[in-house]
């Protein structure tokens, strides 16, 4: 299995156990435990790197209980790297003990379009078996449990046919300008909204769009949970393949924190100590954006919308960790989707959400569960009629947190929004 060279130990002894980091923990803040806080993570992986503690059953869980969102390498003085530090000893909880079985088909099934795709028709096919429809959020209600499924839980359905099977490569819009959309799992075969609106803002725009449909996952899923192999194929998949079109695309964008994070800012870690990747890397990465970054710095998107009537609808806004904290993203959406909606702020929209990745929605979801209702409290006492974020992540979570709350604010991506105004009509 592939191996990051870190030093933990010179990392930890560069904390100076200010605290900063504490209030703003997802996990300190459901479990309010000095061991399980970023500093609290840092001592334990500077003892582990010398030798005086033991990665046992334990000290694996403590590792595990992290949401990697980031909020401590945020607001760090020293800019520590806490979040890398985890990523990288769960690499090594996986060499030790295993990757759990449906871990395993779950990454296989990443790395395996044509298989993907049979899956998810399979699921649309058989999916009133084992689920319900919600009434007040969009998804499924899983009718039994199942691993990484509980009983209850609101999912994403799955729908008749993927954002990559049902556009052609090529769509001309009569532009001069081109982009490239890397789409992402959840918005390929659950959320396929998401890739129909941007695909009608780029219409709009008069954009042509290129729709690779050799793309695979970032590897985020697996690079989270510590499979760095199967991370870093995936990774060099998308890199050879990107590299046959970059230069015939002005932009690659993403609708997905989590995906345009992965690709701008966990590329480059994965593949640090490969340079001639590295260099190779640089060249996607500076044509790469979250799509709403892209959307209002460099297209006449505002005025466009500017001329559209005022919706109906309020909207709260959720900020992603991936975008706000990682990709200093957060003024983008707000100002696209307040051209046409009332936006109104909840008490905390940078607060975590608390998805937190595969191993915290699967053997840890009681977590996922505490962290995701005061975000659901905070949508509830807005009373918006919406609640976005540019996230599929985050819409899981928030869908879900909202039907255990029955909270009536429904979630719609952003770009949903935008495509909702210039159409002229409201949900």
């Amino acid at each position: 299995m592939k191996e990051l060279n870190f030093n933990y130990e010179e990392i930890s002894k560069d904390c100076i156990k200010c605290g900063k980091c504490i209030p703003t923990c997802t996990i300190h803040q459901i479990n309010p435990d000095e061991t399980t806080s970023p500093r609290g993570f840092l001592h334990l992986l500077g003892a582990y790197n010398n030798g005086n503690l033991e990665l046992d059953k334990e000290v694996k869980d403590i590792f595990e209980s992290c949401f990697l969102c980031t909020n401590c390498t945020d607001v760090c003085p020293g800019s520590l790297p806490t979040d890398f530090m985890i990523e990288n000893v769960r690499a090594d909880i996986a060499k030790k003990y295993g990757i759990a079985w449906y871990k395993k088909a779950f990454f296989t099934l990443l790395k395996n379009r044509k298989l993907m795709d049979f899956m998810a028709k399979l699921g649309y096919v058989f999916k009133s078996c084992g689920f319900s429809s919600s009434k007040t959020q969009e998804g499924m209600i899983a009718r039994f449990g199942i691993p990484m499924i509980k009983k209850g839980r609101l999912l994403p359905s799955v729908k008749s046919k993927s954002f990559l099977n049902t556009y052609p490569e090529n769509m001309d819009f009569n532009g001069e300008r081109k982009v490239a959309i890397f789409i992402g799992c959840m918005a390929n075969y659950s959320y396929t909204g998401v890739g129909d609106s941007l695909l009608y803002i780029l219409k709009k725009l008069q954009i042509n769009a290129f729709i690779p449909k050799e793309q695979v996952c970032c590897g985020a899923p697996a690079f989270f949970t510590g499979d760095l192999e199967t991370t870093e194929e995936l990774i060099k998949r998308n890199i050879d393949y990107f590299e046959t079109f970059i230069d015939d695309i002005e932009a690659i964008l993403i609708p997905e924190a989590t995906c345009s994070s992965m690709v701008i800012h966990d590329w480059k870690r994965v593949l640090r100590d490969e340079p001639q990747w590295l260099e190779r890397v640089d060249k996607i990465v500076k044509k790469t954006f979250i799509s709403t970054e892209w959307l209002d710095k460099y297209t006449d998107l505002d005025k466009l919308l500017e001329k559209h009537k005022a919706q109906n609808s309020s909207v709260t806004y959720h900020d992603p960790c991936h975008s706000r904290k990682t990709q200093g993203v957060w003024k983008e959406p707000r100002n696209l989707i307040s051209k046409n909606y009332a936006l109104k702020d909840m008490s905390d929209p940078n607060r975590c959400c608390g998805f937190g990745g595969v191993t915290i929605q699967s053997e840890k979801a009681h977590l996922s569960e505490m962290a995701g209702k005061p975000k659901a409290e905070m949508i509830r006492d807005t009373e918006a009629d919406y609640v976005s974020a540019e996230c599929s992540a985050c819409r899981v979570q928030l869908s879900n947190a909202l039907h255990e709350e029955k909270v009536e604010t429904k979630f719609i991506h952003p770009v949903e929004l935008i495509a909702q105004s210039l159409r002229g009509k409201e949900k």
